[in-house]
């Protein structure tokens, strides 16, 4: 399993933000089409009917969020509490499920963040390129999920350094 810019890939499955276990939210994404996992988001979309993928609220490296991730996990273990990681939402726009509509349909998700102290932005810029790459076609798709499973499959270990990280989001943007 290996975090590579905002994406958790574990042997052949892609995840956006870290893998779920449990009822925790996550989102797949598979040659198929995306996956709302957990409680309370439970549903699948056909890639055919996904015109625009993006994630938001996602926490970027910076002095202020070390730092502040640091207080509050001195505050939240101190206190007693649970350490919860940080969410981000990943927001699709589908087809309308109502075929006469006009609009489309805005989904928003919920998947946990793989990176504890933020991600790069470089690597936050390249990953969301490559969610907007794979609402452009199913070969686009395939191809670029298939580097990705790919990828995942061969590597052993953990998460590659950032360098590489961003070497691969950039090849998987090419492929």
């Amino acid at each position: 399993m290996a975090m590579v810019g905002l994406f958790w890939i574990a042997e052949g499955d892609v995840y956006v933000g870290a893998k779920p276990s449990g009822l925790a939210p996550g989102v797949r994404l598979s040659p198929e089409g995306v996956t709302a996992l957990g409680d309370k988001q439970s549903a699948f979309w056909l890639w055919d009917d996904i015109h625009e993928l993006t994630v938001e609220n996602v926490p970027v490296k910076s002095l202020k969020l070390h730092l502040g991730t640091m207080v509050d996990m001195a505050l939240t273990l101190g206190l007693g509490g649970e350490d919860e990681a940080p969410t981000m939402t990943v927001r699709m726009r589908t087809e309308a499920a109502d075929e006469e509509a006009d609009a489309d349909a805005e989904v928003e998700l919920t998947a946990y963040t793989a990176a504890a102290s933020g991600y790069s932005q470089t690597e936050c810029d390249l990953s969301r390129a490559l969610l907007s790459r794979m609402t452009e076609g199913a070969a686009t798709l395939h191809t670029t999920l298939a580097a990705m499973a790919g990828w995942g499959r061969r590597h052993e270990g953990g998460s590659p350094r950032a360098a590489q990280r961003e070497e691969l989001l950039r090849g998987w943007l090419e492929a």
